[in-house]
């Protein structure tokens, strides 16, 4: 993400009058920079007829415009469309479809029939209901007195109706933040877990051919900086940690050693290193995995 770009926030009320639908599928996002495209590999979350959230394994800026590509329920093909990025924080994202077919629109709704899950639906207006008129009993010459003691008494009830409205109101919020907190942790959980297997699965074969770092560099299309660690600012640690990696064929890091450095700034760097990619090396026209030297500086 580029220095200084802030992600955008959720505007308005957070209840949507279109709904949103569970799904548990994967997807891919590819967006255009400098003029070559970058595949992003995720998961969804849910699905609307205009818009879809996903944890992505890299991230996105606020108003991109990106091309999706994901594998509904009931489809035997992908349903692939443009979508603008309206929301952005992290890993997680909200997509808004651009241009989506009346076929592709059915596609969604038929999806929606199956998973039978709604999520944030806006509820439907109450029906008008008729005014209840409270009847007081009318005691042999007293039946105005009657009437208003009524209403003294019925006060303290009215106070303590909206009291414990107010109480399961704010019960019903914390366990929707709860389970909402625990959904996100385990999409993120489920995705980091599969990228994980895939890159062990990458790093088992070994490296066909050991490439100059400067002829790497030309081929790197997505370089996440590292953070500098506060404990690292705060002992003044600083230099250049360097890293021998593995590059798999589709240009992913899928393993590496670090060769010197403190502790502090060699996971730094590591995490870092984990969200590079590169144009995949070709040896004989066939992408391969091959192995390379990166160096990441940490300065103050």
């Amino acid at each position: 993400m580029a220095a200084g770009a802030q992600p955008s926030q959720w505007e308005g009320q957070t209840r949507r009058r279109v709904p949103r639908f569970e799904l548990r599928t994967t997807l891919d996002v590819t967006v255009l920079r400098s003029g070559i495209p970058e595949t992003l590999p995720g998961r969804a979350l849910d699905v609307g007829e205009r818009g879809i959230a996903a944890m992505l394994a890299g991230e996105l800026m606020p108003d991109e415009t990106v091309a999706i590509e994901v594998l509904l329920p009931l489809m035997s093909e992908p349903l692939r469309t443009r979508a603008r990025v309206r929301y952005q924080d992290k890993l997680r994202c909200g997509l808004e479809f651009v241009g989506l077919s009346a076929e592709q629109q059915a596609a969604i709704r038929d999806c929606a029939k199956e998973t039978k899950t709604k999520v944030g639906m806006s509820p439907k207006p109450a029906a008008g209901k008729a005014e209840k008129k409270k009847k007081y009993a009318e005691p042999s010459g007293g039946g105005v007195e009657s009437a208003g003691n009524g209403a003294q008494e019925e006060s303290p009830k009215k106070r303590r109706g909206w009291g414990w409205a107010i109480l399961i109101l704010l019960v019903l919020a914390a366990v929707g933040a709860a389970v909402f907190w625990r959904k996100w942790n385990r999409g993120w959980e489920e995705l980091e877990s599969g990228l994980k297997s895939e890159q062990a699965a990458a790093a088992a074969e070994k490296p066909q051919a050991e490439v100059p770092a400067e002829v790497m560099e030309k081929l790197l299309i997505h370089r996440v900086e590292p953070l500098y660690p506060a404990e690292a600012r705060r002992a003044n640690l600083q230099g250049v940690i360097a890293l021998d990696i593995v590059v798999g064929r589709d240009g992913s890091v899928v393993s590496m050693h670090a060769l010197n450095g403190p502790d502090a700034l060699v996971r730094a760097a590591m995490d870092a290193l984990r969200w590079w990619k590169f144009e995949p090396y070709r040896l004989n026209g066939e992408p391969a995995v091959v192995e390379t030297t990166v160096a990441v500086e940490f300065k103050r």
